[in-house]
């Protein structure tokens, strides 16, 4: 098997105000993304579907014509709490992976998903990785916005890593237990 990593990839591809041209992966492929980031200093258009940062959102949502679509991206120090009030106006939140090593994400998709019962589209934005991307799903995660080169290039040619065992119970239909251990998880079609 072809290393999805190469030591020629280079460094990875990141913009901070994530304007840096992103593919979607939702589905087990690369689709069209409806979405567009808005910055904080661009105007709200008049129709479309713009991604705002939570404060401009809290801002807009109330006055915002409704040939607009309104989604959330929450950075790592937002509280997802302060979205519960329109949940159920909203069809996407996406998270943003200022960083590889910053987990924060994964507990606001728990929160969001289980606290909250929030059941759109979970996106994870910024620096989002191939060996990431089984541990997001696990946490609600339904679509990835993927500028990471090497990620790419991997999850074009099929390359998708599998995660056998969880260490972290996540209490979900289709796992069990594994062993002798009570908190380890396999999936349930998974053998003994």
């Amino acid at each position: 098997m072809r290393d999805p990593f190469p030591a020629s990839a280079g460094k990875r591809e990141r913009s901070g105000d994530l304007t840096m041209a992103a593919q979607l992966y939702k589905d087990g492929g690369f689709v069209a993304d409806d979405w567009r980031h808005l910055g904080d200093d661009e105007p709200l258009p008049e129709a479309g579907a713009v991604i705002l940062p939570l404060a401009r959102f809290l801002e807009n949502v109330a006055t915002a014509p409704a040939s607009l679509k309104l989604a959330v991206l929450l950075r790592a120090a937002d509280d997802p709490d302060a979205l519960a009030p329109h949940l159920s106006r909203l069809e996407l939140i996406a998270v943003d992976f200022a960083k590889f090593s910053d987990g924060r994400g994964y507990s606001t998709a728990r929160l969001l998903c289980r606290r909250h019962g929030f059941d759109g589209e979970l996106r994870a934005v910024g620096d989002v990785l191939l060996d990431q991307i089984p541990l997001m799903r696990r946490c609600g995660f339904t679509a990835f916005e993927i500028v990471h080169a090497p990620t790419r290039r991997a999850l074009e040619a099929g390359h998708n890593v599998e995660v056998p065992l969880y260490l972290q119970p996540a209490e979900r239909a289709g796992e069990r237990p594994a062993g002798a251990r009570a908190w380890a998880r396999r999936p349930a079609a998974s053998p003994v």
